[in-house]
């Protein structure tokens, strides 16, 4: 292998739209053109997170997140070495973790909410940033029927997160690197077409990436 991947790192704040956004980029294309990871499935186990002043554990910092762990593995990816890792499954019990495989690919996209702030610790700086973008009302609507369905929190403590940890840490080690971003893709309706435009972008990489491998 002679070429060095393509380094994409997406952030946003919670809620924003980055999983559905990813998720939909990620249908049109093979597991051998575009690696995506995430930062959540690198938080710390439970008992190693923060508690607050009320005893609540706090899943919204930096220091929530096992990032020498991911800046190694994704040292591996761009050294083309596949890399394996156990699913976080926010302490729901009502789910099984699966065992995550993650393939070398001409693009790898790095998603999560502190993956700028951490930039400093990986070895190879993002080719490219984006930042999706939704206004503070819409956030917390999602952030509620995300952690009710999905990751089965009651009501009342996914209001309390929000308001004590969420939205602090968005201020902090969120929000600021907007000002850094290649591209800001605003998910207050829709995506739709920055989507769209995204996904040119990535087709015409790959298929510069294959001409020249072909050469």
């Amino acid at each position: 292998m002679s070429y060095t991947p393509f380094l994409i790192g997406i952030t946003g704040g919670s809620g924003s739209g980055k999983t559905t956004f990813i998720n939909k980029l990620k249908e049109g294309f093979k597991d051998d053109e575009l690696c995506v990871i995430s930062q959540d499935d690198y938080y710390k186990p439970r008992h190693l997170q923060h508690t607050d002043d009320n005893g609540v554990k706090n899943f919204d910092l930096p220091e929530s997140i096992e990032f020498n762990q991911l800046a190694i593995d994704i040292k591996k990816l761009l050294n083309h070495q596949v890399i394996k890792r156990q699913e976080y499954t926010f302490n729901n019990k009502l789910k099984n973790p699966k065992i995550l495989t993650f393939k070398p690919a001409p693009i790898i996209l790095i998603e999560g909410l502190f993956v700028f702030y951490f930039e400093k610790l990986l070895d190879k700086k993002f080719d490219l940033r984006v930042f999706i973008n939704a206004m503070d009302n819409l956030r917390v609507i999602r952030r509620i029927k995300r952690d009710r369905i999905e990751r089965n929190y009651p009501l009342e403590d996914v209001l309390y997160r929000y308001e004590q940890h969420v939205m602090p840490s968005y201020e902090k080690y969120i929000e600021p690197y907007i000002r850094r971003a290649d591209i800001i893709v605003n998910n207050n309706q829709d995506f739709d077409m920055a989507l769209m435009v995204f996904k040119s972008f990535v087709q015409n990489y790959l298929d510069l990436h294959k001409k020249n491998q072909s050469v």
